[in-house]
């Protein structure tokens, strides 16, 4: 079954709107937004903006960011760019211009959200990129959230920024979300070891582990939250992402207490930057990062189900 949506925006001079496949129509909306600014249209957006809430997320973040831009330049791991990210895949819609040279976010904005990211996001990445003064063109990469996590989002996400790479001849890299919720932890050099949790319903959560300097303990997946408690055996962990809390609701009581509790609705967009510049281009490809399939089956399916069942 088709997504279909309509999107009507008023970035540049005249609204203009869109029927059709999501994903699909979504690209190509993007490139013809590009193309308008390229072709000298001067955009009338409002000024960037942000709760108070959000640019004090973010500064929390940027120490961080602080803190590994010279780690990774000092070991040549990041070369000096401008890179575009974006975050749709959870309950945020979100954006950034990273500028790895002086270690700065130079625009951001994040809106939370739990629904709406297709109506949100061009609207938020034209105040972004106006509030930066950089052009597409001036981008050496965007980086983006593959999930887990809504697989309505994370797809809007991944639209924009395909578009953004075709019109703009950027690579694109996609970064997921349990690494994100992580990366801020294992950046403070801890021993203990981080567990990124994410929500997915049903009593199961999409999990990942990994010790104090980053190296994998347990793999991505999604799993009953019983057994993922099993983590226990790893130590007292600090614990982080939109399911930290639930996790640390039924920690068992004769295991040692989590270190700390971290819970965010989703993963701080600077760090999704930064991930981003670190990344082979090679291997973090931007394509879903789904873990399982969805809730929602196609109407086809269903139909098909029923005939199974009634025969």
């Amino acid at each position: 079954m088709k997504l279909l949506t309509r999107v009507k925006l008023k970035l540049f001079h005249e609204p203009i709107s869109l029927t059709g496949t999501f994903v699909v129509s979504l690209s190509y909306l993007v490139k013809y937004l590009y193309e308008k600014a390229s072709s000298g249209c001067t955009p009338k957006l409002p000024p960037l903006c942000g709760s108070k809430a959000n640019h004090s997320t973010i500064a929390h973040g940027a120490i961080f960011c602080e803190w590994q831009a010279q780690t990774l330049a000092s070991r040549g791991s990041v070369s000096f760019m401008l890179i575009l990210a974006i975050d749709t895949a959870l309950d945020a819609c979100a954006a950034a211009i990273l500028d790895t040279r002086t270690s700065k976010l130079i625009a951001h904005e994040s809106m939370p959200m739990k629904r709406g990211h297709a109506e949100a996001l061009m609207p938020l990445l034209g105040r972004v990129m106006a509030g930066s003064g950089i052009a597409f063109a001036d981008l050496d990469r965007i980086a983006v959230t593959t999930g887990p996590g809504s697989f309505t989002g994370l797809r809007v996400g991944l639209a924009a920024a395909r578009g953004i790479g075709l019109a703009a001849s950027k690579p694109v890299v996609g970064i997921t979300t349990l690494t994100a919720y992580a990366a801020p932890v294992v950046s403070e050099n801890m021993d203990a070891p981080v567990i990124a949790a994410i929500d997915a319903r049903h009593d199961h959560v999409y999990f990942q582990v990994v010790s104090g300097n980053g190296t994998s303990l347990v793999r991505p997946g999604v799993i009953p939250i019983d057994e993922a408690l099993e983590a226990v055996q790893f130590g007292a962990p600090y614990l982080v992402g939109n399911a930290a809390e639930i996790l640390a609701a039924r920690w068992p009581s004769d295991a040692p207490a989590p270190l700390r509790v971290d819970m965010q609705p989703a993963p701080e967009i600077s760090w999704v930057a930064w991930l981003g510049a670190a990344v082979n281009p090679e291997t973090a490809l931007a394509r879903p990062y789904y873990l399982r399939a969805p809730d929602a089956k196609p109407q086809s399916s269903l139909m098909q189900q029923a005939a199974l069942a009634a025969s």
